[in-house]
């Protein structure tokens, strides 16, 4: 994601797996293999069903009060897009 790090240092981004029996360790293995530069992370709990995440490459961003700003399956999102997501965060940031 191309855009990230100029938000780096003001919003967080991880790549959470879609797998709960998947290793945290081969996570990490993929996160460098492919060169993110973002953390990786298990999903905790029913997460990925309390999200209703049907496929892997599904993106969301919450906001700092916790609510879905943006959602997008696989293969959708471009980086005007996430820019504009990405300030969304910051602004309301405060």
């Amino acid at each position: 994601m191309e855009v990230y790090p100029d938000y780096a240092d003001r919003v967080a981004l991880y790549a959470v797996g879609s797998d709960p029996t998947e290793d945290l360790e081969l996570l990490e293995k993929f996160r460098l293999a492919e060169g993110q530069t973002w953390p990786v992370a298990k999903p905790v709990g029913s997460m990925l069903q309390d999200l209703e995440v049907l496929q892997r490459s599904t993106k969301i961003a919450f906001d700092a009060s916790g609510l879905i700003i943006y959602r997008a399956p696989f293969g959708q999102g471009n980086p005007k897009e996430w820019r504009r997501v990405f300030q969304e965060l910051v602004e309301s940031s405060g």
